[in-house]
């Protein structure tokens, strides 16, 4: 006879990450894959991973990497013809990591931007010098009708001292989004302990690859095994884009 009362309750699943929109795959335009060749199988290995759309996002960044929405639109063309001649079933949009330098108010002003989602910006900052406008630059964004979002928000050793900046940028209406990577502690120890605190704290929107490279997106492996992603991609909004 079965002892129902004994009977252990089923575990619930871990909710997997369909979306990903924090990458740098498209060839050639900045510090990620060089070729199509390379970008096809950091694809294909996502996929493999279970994600279901991934929304790309090369830097942009002053006169450095001066990827337009028309020159990152075109790229992202040639790489979804090479993906479905491929035959690798999945969804690939794109963005830009908006550097906020000099040049970004004026890609603002004139609306030079490309967002994901209807109307969210990636920005990154300066890991060196903490910006001094970057509240009115998120006000400016709002009011222009944008969704900010701030990549690695873990990654700027200037804020680890301060956490109350962090709250201060949620209260504005800036989402963060923190790098996979960092549960692990590939960026270094503090970068791990911040983006633990923000996660538990709840404070977190996405989580994202923010991958370069082959390494990157192997580690990732590491990353959906670890307690910390276990425990926290409940929380995670990613899907959503989906």
């Amino acid at each position: 006879m079965l002892n129902f009362f004994n009977k252990q309750p089923k575990k619930k699943a871990i909710q997997p990450l369909f979306v990903d929109f924090h990458s740098h795959f498209l060839p050639g335009l900045d510090d990620g894959c060089t070729t199509l060749e390379e970008s096809i199988t950091l694809i294909q290995q996502m996929k493999n991973y279970g994600y279901q759309k991934l929304i790309m996002s090369p830097h942009n960044m002053g006169d450095f990497y001066k990827n337009t929405p028309e020159i990152i639109v075109a790229k992202l063309a040639e790489v979804k013809k090479a993906v479905m001649d491929s035959g690798i079933d999945i969804q690939l949009e794109a963005t830009a990591e908006y550097y906020l330098d000099e040049w970004f108010e004026e890609k603002l002003k004139t609306k030079s931007l490309l967002p994901f989602g209807g109307n969210k910006i990636l920005f990154e900052i300066s890991y060196i010098n903490e910006p001094k406008n970057l509240f009115d630059t998120l006000f400016k964004l709002q009011v222009a009708g944008y969704q900010p979002i701030m990549a690695h928000p873990e990654r700027y050793s200037f804020f680890h001292s301060q956490f109350d900046v962090y709250e201060k940028l949620i209260l504005q209406g800036c989402q963060l989004q923190v790098n996979l990577l960092s549960l692990i502690g590939y960026y270094g120890v503090m970068e791990k302990k911040v983006a633990t605190e923000l996660l538990e704290k709840k404070m977190v929107a996405y989580l994202c690859s923010d991958a370069h490279k082959q390494k990157h997106v192997e580690l990732l492996a590491e990353v959906f095994k670890s307690n910390l992603f276990r425990s926290s991609s409940q929380q995670i909004k990613n899907n959503e884009l989906f």
